[in-house]
C-alpha cells in the first residue's frame, strides 16, 4: 500500500501511480486542475511522467468557471 495526502486527507493507493491516473482514479478532469507536488508546481505537459509514492504530498486545485 502506498500512503499519500491529498488536499489535507489521508489516502491509501494500491500502486503507485502517475498524475493522469491518479486524476482518472478520483474522477478529476486533468485539464481543468493545477497540482502541487511536494510543495512544486507540476508543468501540465508532465503529468504523465510524474509518479505519486509512498509518503507524497499533493495540492489538487480544481478550475471553476463562473460570471
Amino acid at each position: 500500500m502506498i500512503n499519500v495526502t491529498i488536499n489535507g486527507d489521508a489516502h491509501k493507493l494500491a500502486e503507485e501511480l502517475n498524475l493522469i491516473d491518479l486524476l482518472a482514479k478520483f474522477d478529476i478532469e486533468h485539464d481543468k486542475v493545477a497540482i502541487e507536488h511536494n510543495l512544486e508546481i507540476v508543468p501540465k505537459s508532465t503529468f504523465g511522467q510524474v509518479m505519486v509514492g509512498d509518503g507524497d504530498n499533493l495540492e489538487i486545485v480544481h478550475f471553476i468557471g463562473g460570471g
